[in-house]
């Protein structure tokens, strides 16, 4: 793949991909949001030898001049960054459009201006809205139900326009769900975790009803290595999901039970979505993924979320990873 640039690096899943793709043996560009700090987020976390293999560039994906002095030198553009907060997007949609949208017009016009060989852009499942047939296929009509899964259809289409228009070679990857250690505690796992690693047995969550398909880190990363280089990738728009649903309350209890505690939970009106915003169901058909990629996840099916359950656990309810999170506030 020569060089590759990582947008969104810093953040959860980015950092997980940069540390697995600088041990694959690759040169990576880490796109990092700047602060003044000169902090890189959860790559500062990273062990030496990824950390210190990174060429990182600190800049803002509503740039175009960063973007496109960050990708020069790229072969391959994996693309990650967003705002991905669907409670903060009721609160702050504007930000939304410049960093989903604008930031990925920015991704793909340099790409196709400097001939980057692949564009790997990140979806979302929440495009599809509550599910009106499962498992939910590439074909599924998009909903934005949310500011925030209305800018990733913009975003997605964007990005498929220039592959339409001007052959840019764009792959859309549209993961389920994806939970695991470093997880923002805006997510209902990590809220659950940290709840109860901190003590509490009163877990204030919102809806409970609502289905999701839960995928595993280390599953989603490695869903992104294969698309920035299979040859059917290009052009198409492909699912990365377990195959497997399970409610939000069911959820709470099966963390509970891998972390031998018992739990009440507490329905808290500021967690729950505005009922039309609210995805009731989501259920990924990975088929594609399948056949595209040559891809399916090690963490499939209920024994395999367990087990990513418990990988997560352990990350959490080590003190220091702990320490990073505030439990008793809510995060939007």
């Amino acid at each position: 793949m020569n060089k590759i640039l990582v947008t969104g690096a810093d953040g959860f899943i980015g950092s997980h991909l940069c540390e697995t793709l600088v041990r694959a043996g690759h040169d990576v560009r880490a796109f990092v949001y700047y602060n003044s700090f000169g902090h890189w987020g959860w790559l500062d976390s990273s062990p030496a030898d990824v950390h210190d293999a990174l060429d990182v560039f600190a800049g803002d994906i509503r740039d175009p001049h960063g973007v496109r002095t960050a990708m020069q030198g790229c072969n391959t553009v994996l693309h990650l960054a967003a705002l991905i907060g669907i409670p903060y997007s009721y609160h702050s949609p504007d930000a939304y459009v410049d960093t989903n949208i604008r930031g990925t017009l920015n991704v793909v016009q340099a790409a196709r201006d400097l001939g980057v060989g692949r564009v790997v852009h990140t979806s979302t499942s929440e495009v599809y809205g509550t599910a009106r047939f499962v498992p939910i296929t590439e074909d599924h009509p998009l909903q934005g139900q949310s500011p925030y899964s209305a800018t990733k259809i913009g975003a997605d289409q964007i990005a498929l326009s220039f592959y339409r228009s001007f052959a840019t070679p764009v792959c859309v990857l549209r993961p389920f769900n994806t939970f695991g250690p470093r997880q923002s505690a805006r997510a209902v796992i990590p809220t659950i975790i940290t709840q109860i690693a901190s003590g509490q047995r009163h877990i204030r969550l919102g809806s409970l009803h609502p289905t999701r398909d839960f995928s595993y880190v280390s599953d989603t990363v490695n869903g992104f290595v294969k698309a920035a280089t299979a040859d059917g990738a290009v052009g198409e728009v492909i699912n990365l999901g377990s195959n497997f649903e399970i409610s939000i309350g069911d959820t709470a209890r099966l963390v509970a039970e891998c972390m031998g505690a018992e739990i009440d939970i507490v329905s808290d009106g500021q967690r729950t979505r505005p009922q039309d915003s609210e995805v009731e169901r989501l259920w990924a058909d990975n088929s594609r993924a399948q056949a595209l990629l040559g891809w399916s996840p090690a963490y499939g099916g209920h024994g395999g979320f367990r087990r990513g359950l418990e990988e997560t656990v352990d990350w959490f309810v080590q003190p220091a990873n702990l320490a990073r999170y505030k439990p008793q506030q809510y995060t939007i």
